[in-house]
């Protein structure tokens, strides 16, 4: 049995895909996953349960879609994984604002050109870089007004689900504490 992370996206945002939490929570434990807990309203569950990364994202979207009436798109990922983000993190001095510090979880890698054309959005006090699939972006003047967050995940042309800093270290303390 591993510890996973569930990134959510598009639950709880704006009165759509409404789904509370704890039904949420319930909906992972009737699939037989241990130690399951939320954060926030946005879509982040961490849990313990046994299976790939690919076969829970199937029962889960199966089970979510039941319950719910809609499968959103999930991105899954196991304790390891997210240590790993969080560690290949390029813009340490960010983690002291949390909230100016983004990361992208990416379905996969997207191509150099459309990187290219979505650099080209960035705020001359933005940074980004991309490690693999996380795209991380520190904005200091606030995602509200970056041009390039706001566009991101249209123009990568990946399905993706973005996470701030504190979030991404709450969770990981989490899934440390299920290990």
């Amino acid at each position: 049995m591993r510890t996973w992370i569930g990134l959510f996206r598009g639950i709880n945002v704006g009165g759509h895909h409404k789904v509370p939490m704890k039904d949420l929570v319930t909906v992972l434990r009737g699939l037989g996953f241990e130690e399951v807990r939320s954060y926030i309203q946005s879509g982040n569950v961490v849990f313990r349960a046994s299976g790939t990364a690919a076969a829970l994202i199937e029962d889960i979207g199966a089970a979510v879609s039941r319950r719910f009436g809609f499968r959103p798109f999930l991105v899954l990922l196991d304790a390891k994984q997210l240590a790993q983000a969080a560690a290949a993190n390029p813009f340490p001095a960010a983690q002291a604002r949390p909230q100016s510090l983004h990361l992208w979880f990416l379905q996969k890698a997207p191509g150099s050109a459309r990187l290219e054309r979505l650099q080209a959005l960035r705020a001359a006090s933005e940074k980004v870089a991309l490690r693999g699939k996380v795209l991380y972006l520190c904005a200091p003047q606030g995602i509200g007004r970056s041009k390039f967050a706001a566009r991101a995940a249209t123009l990568l042309g990946v399905a993706a689900t973005a996470r701030n800093w504190r979030t991404v270290t709450e969770l990981l303390a989490m899934a440390r504490s299920a290990a």
